[in-house]
Protein backbone atom coordinates (compact mmCIF):
# COMPACT_ATOMS: atom_id res chain seq x y z
CA UNK A 1 0.00 0.00 0.00
CA UNK A 2 1.40 3.42 -0.96
CA UNK A 3 2.27 5.58 2.04
CA UNK A 4 0.96 9.11 2.41
CA UNK A 5 3.46 11.95 2.74
CA UNK A 6 3.61 13.21 6.35
CA UNK A 7 3.39 16.96 6.99
CA UNK A 8 6.34 17.11 9.41
CA UNK A 9 9.74 15.59 8.63
CA UNK A 10 12.28 15.83 11.47
CA UNK A 11 15.78 15.41 10.11
CA UNK A 12 17.97 13.47 12.53
CA UNK A 13 21.60 12.39 12.52
CA UNK A 14 21.31 9.89 15.36
CA UNK A 15 18.85 7.51 16.97
CA UNK A 16 18.57 9.50 20.22
CA UNK A 17 17.30 12.62 18.43
CA UNK A 18 14.95 10.55 16.28
CA UNK A 19 13.53 8.89 19.38
CA UNK A 20 12.84 12.26 21.03
CA UNK A 21 11.13 13.52 17.87
CA UNK A 22 9.00 10.38 17.67
CA UNK A 23 8.09 10.84 21.34
CA UNK A 24 6.88 14.33 20.45
CA UNK A 25 4.64 12.88 17.76
CA UNK A 26 6.82 13.27 14.65
CA UNK A 27 5.07 11.41 11.83
CA UNK A 28 8.32 11.17 9.82
CA UNK A 29 12.02 11.05 10.56
CA UNK A 30 14.45 11.78 7.76
CA UNK A 31 17.83 10.24 8.54
CA UNK A 32 20.85 12.29 7.46
CA UNK A 33 24.14 10.88 8.74
CA UNK A 34 27.43 12.12 7.29
CA UNK A 35 31.02 11.05 7.92
CA UNK A 36 30.32 7.55 9.24
CA UNK A 37 30.99 4.12 7.75
CA UNK A 38 28.21 2.38 5.87
CA UNK A 39 28.00 -0.22 8.63
CA UNK A 40 27.59 2.48 11.28
CA UNK A 41 24.95 4.32 9.25
CA UNK A 42 23.02 1.09 8.69
CA UNK A 43 23.10 0.22 12.40
CA UNK A 44 21.83 3.68 13.36
CA UNK A 45 19.09 3.53 10.72
CA UNK A 46 18.01 0.13 12.03
CA UNK A 47 17.73 1.58 15.54
CA UNK A 48 15.66 4.48 14.23
CA UNK A 49 13.33 2.19 12.25
CA UNK A 50 12.85 0.03 15.35
CA UNK A 51 11.99 3.01 17.57
CA UNK A 52 9.62 4.47 14.95
CA UNK A 53 7.51 1.32 14.93
CA UNK A 54 6.02 2.20 18.32
CA UNK A 55 4.10 5.13 16.79
CA UNK A 56 3.99 4.03 13.14
CA UNK A 57 6.26 6.94 12.24
CA UNK A 58 7.72 6.87 8.74
CA UNK A 59 11.50 6.67 8.28
CA UNK A 60 13.10 8.16 5.18
CA UNK A 61 16.85 7.85 4.55
CA UNK A 62 18.64 10.70 2.80
CA UNK A 63 20.67 9.84 -0.29
CA UNK A 64 21.07 6.09 0.25
CA UNK A 65 18.53 3.71 -1.26
CA UNK A 66 20.72 0.73 -0.32
CA UNK A 67 20.76 1.71 3.36
CA UNK A 68 17.02 2.45 3.29
CA UNK A 69 16.25 -0.99 1.88
CA UNK A 70 18.64 -2.81 4.21
CA UNK A 71 17.26 -1.02 7.29
CA UNK A 72 13.62 -1.58 6.36
CA UNK A 73 12.95 2.17 6.03
CA UNK A 74 9.84 3.49 4.31
CA UNK A 75 11.59 5.61 1.72
CA UNK A 76 14.53 7.62 0.48
CA UNK A 77 15.15 11.29 -0.31
CA UNK A 78 17.52 12.26 -3.09
CA UNK A 79 19.36 15.55 -2.88
CA UNK A 80 20.37 17.73 -5.81
CA UNK A 81 23.62 15.78 -6.37
CA UNK A 82 22.35 12.29 -5.53
CA UNK A 83 20.89 9.52 -7.70
CA UNK A 84 18.02 10.68 -9.95
CA UNK A 85 14.48 10.23 -8.69
CA UNK A 86 13.76 7.81 -11.53
CA UNK A 87 16.57 5.53 -10.33
CA UNK A 88 15.52 5.81 -6.68
CA UNK A 89 11.95 4.91 -7.62
CA UNK A 90 13.17 1.87 -9.56
CA UNK A 91 15.30 0.71 -6.63
CA UNK A 92 12.70 1.35 -3.92
CA UNK A 93 9.63 0.01 -5.72
CA UNK A 94 6.22 1.53 -6.30
CA UNK A 95 5.01 1.66 -2.68
CA UNK A 96 7.96 3.44 -1.05
CA UNK A 97 8.19 7.17 -0.42
CA UNK A 98 10.67 8.81 -2.78
CA UNK A 99 11.50 12.48 -2.41
CA UNK A 100 13.59 14.76 -4.58
CA UNK A 101 15.07 18.18 -3.92
CA UNK A 102 13.80 20.98 -6.16
CA UNK A 103 14.54 24.70 -6.13
CA UNK A 104 12.57 25.60 -9.25
CA UNK A 105 9.36 24.55 -11.01
CA UNK A 106 11.09 22.73 -13.88
CA UNK A 107 13.06 20.45 -11.55
CA UNK A 108 9.94 19.78 -9.49
CA UNK A 109 7.96 18.84 -12.59
CA UNK A 110 10.74 16.48 -13.69
CA UNK A 111 10.77 14.80 -10.27
CA UNK A 112 7.01 14.38 -10.44
CA UNK A 113 7.15 12.76 -13.86
CA UNK A 114 10.00 10.50 -12.66
CA UNK A 115 7.86 9.12 -9.85
CA UNK A 116 8.57 11.31 -6.82
CA UNK A 117 6.11 11.07 -3.93
CA UNK A 118 6.96 14.63 -2.91
CA UNK A 119 9.50 17.38 -3.52
CA UNK A 120 11.61 19.04 -0.87
CA UNK A 121 11.92 22.75 -1.62
CA UNK A 122 14.65 24.89 -0.16
CA UNK A 123 16.52 26.50 1.31
CA UNK A 124 13.45 28.53 2.23
CA UNK A 125 15.25 30.60 4.88
CA UNK A 126 18.90 31.05 5.81
CA UNK A 127 20.31 28.17 7.83
CA UNK A 128 23.62 27.21 9.42
CA UNK A 129 22.97 23.46 9.43
CA UNK A 130 24.28 22.87 5.90
CA UNK A 131 27.12 24.59 4.04
CA UNK A 132 27.18 25.75 0.44
CA UNK A 133 23.47 26.30 -0.04
CA UNK A 134 22.17 28.84 -2.57
CA UNK A 135 20.28 31.99 -1.61
CA UNK A 136 17.06 31.38 0.33
CA UNK A 137 13.94 31.03 -1.81
CA UNK A 138 11.50 32.44 0.72
CA UNK A 139 7.78 31.65 0.70
CA UNK A 140 7.51 33.03 -2.85
CA UNK A 141 9.90 30.37 -4.10
CA UNK A 142 7.86 27.68 -2.38
CA UNK A 143 4.71 29.07 -3.99
CA UNK A 144 6.23 28.91 -7.49
CA UNK A 145 7.15 25.24 -7.07
CA UNK A 146 3.88 24.28 -5.38
CA UNK A 147 1.92 25.80 -8.27
CA UNK A 148 3.87 23.70 -10.77
CA UNK A 149 3.22 20.21 -9.38
CA UNK A 150 0.42 18.05 -8.05
CA UNK A 151 2.53 16.15 -5.50
CA UNK A 152 3.13 17.45 -1.96
CA UNK A 153 5.75 20.14 -1.40
CA UNK A 154 7.85 19.95 1.77
CA UNK A 155 9.59 23.22 2.61
CA UNK A 156 13.02 22.96 4.24
CA UNK A 157 15.76 25.05 5.86
CA UNK A 158 15.68 27.54 8.69
CA UNK A 159 12.01 26.90 9.49
CA UNK A 160 10.51 27.57 12.91
CA UNK A 161 6.97 26.97 14.13
CA UNK A 162 6.13 30.67 13.75
CA UNK A 163 6.94 30.54 10.01
CA UNK A 164 4.78 27.49 9.27
CA UNK A 165 1.55 29.45 8.55
CA UNK A 166 3.13 31.54 5.77
CA UNK A 167 4.55 28.41 4.17
CA UNK A 168 1.19 26.66 4.27
CA UNK A 169 -0.33 29.78 2.71
CA UNK A 170 2.30 29.50 -0.04
CA UNK A 171 1.09 26.01 -0.89
CA UNK A 172 3.45 23.83 1.14
CA UNK A 173 2.02 20.49 2.29
CA UNK A 174 4.43 20.47 5.21
CA UNK A 175 7.93 21.21 6.45
CA UNK A 176 11.23 19.47 7.15
CA UNK A 177 13.28 20.78 10.06
CA UNK A 178 16.64 20.22 11.67
CA UNK A 179 17.60 23.01 14.05
CA UNK A 180 14.06 23.75 15.27
CA UNK A 181 14.09 20.33 16.93
CA UNK A 182 17.76 19.36 17.23
CA UNK A 183 18.76 22.62 18.93
CA UNK A 184 15.69 22.87 21.15
CA UNK A 185 16.00 22.45 24.91
CA UNK A 186 13.19 19.88 24.65
CA UNK A 187 13.12 18.26 21.18
CA UNK A 188 9.90 16.38 21.89
CA UNK A 189 8.10 19.57 22.93
CA UNK A 190 9.51 21.42 19.89
CA UNK A 191 8.18 18.64 17.65
CA UNK A 192 4.73 18.92 19.23
CA UNK A 193 4.78 22.70 18.70
CA UNK A 194 5.55 22.27 15.00
CA UNK A 195 2.73 19.74 14.65
CA UNK A 196 0.33 22.17 16.26
CA UNK A 197 1.41 24.91 13.83
CA UNK A 198 0.79 22.49 10.96
CA UNK A 199 -2.64 21.62 12.29
CA UNK A 200 -1.52 18.00 12.32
Amino acid sequence: MTLHVPRLHVIADCASLAQQAVRGGAPAVQVRIKGSSDAAVLAECQRIVASARATDAVVIVNDRADIALAAGAHGVHGGADDLPVSVLRHLMGSDALVGGTARDPDTARRHQSDGASYVGVGPVYATATKDGLPEPLGPAGVERVAAAVDIPVIAIAGITASQVPELLDAGAHGVAVIGAVAHAADPAAATAELLEALGA
